[in-house]
């Protein structure tokens, strides 16, 4: 697995960019580098989409197995490492830490160090001293590489062509 998506990911393409209807060959390509093995994410991203009972919710429900368990000893270990992190940084402040410990993201990034993948999501850098905790940030900290959405689709080379 090369790129793992954050759930903002698939929310921000199907609200704004790549709605469903209105350009499934965004959900198409997506499908082709699930099959591949280069794109996936995480059981909790996959809970996290599941239950917002929309055309999202139903397409994630299609294609569960792509959301890997977060179970492993190493994932475990990672997620501890960052938790610990996330606690004990000097800046991160409440209600920040404990929202941000509660979601997937902390897991999301724990899964992408331990498999070495890329972590992709529309968040964006915090200055250091910000007392909000965002995956970018994090992902700095311990050395795993992230982009957006944009950015995959420019290293994977898609072409959404309109076929008129």
């Amino acid at each position: 697995m090369n790129y793992l998506l954050d759930s903002n990911a698939y929310i921000q393409a199907k609200n704004f960019y790549y709605r469903m209807s209105i350009c499934p060959g965004f959900w198409g390509w997506l499908d082709f580098h699930f099959e591949n093995g280069r794109v996936g994410s995480i059981d909790m991203v996959y809970d996290e989409l599941a239950h917002a009972g929309d055309d999202l919710s139903n397409w994630v429900k299609q294609r569960k197995a792509v959301f890997m368990a977060v179970d492993d000893e190493a994932t475990q270990s990672n997620f501890g490492e960052i938790a610990q992190f996330i606690v004990e940084h000097k800046t991160m402040r409440e209600p920040h830490v404990s929202s941000f410990l509660s979601v997937a993201d902390p897991w999301l990034i724990a899964k992408a160090k331990t498999i070495g993948a890329t972590l992709v999501t529309q968040e964006a850098l915090v200055p250091d001293n910000s007392t909000k905790v965002k995956i970018p940030n994090i992902c700095r900290e311990f050395g795993v590489s992230y982009c957006n959405t944009f950015d995959l689709l420019e290293t994977l080379k898609a072409q959404l062509v309109f076929p008129g």
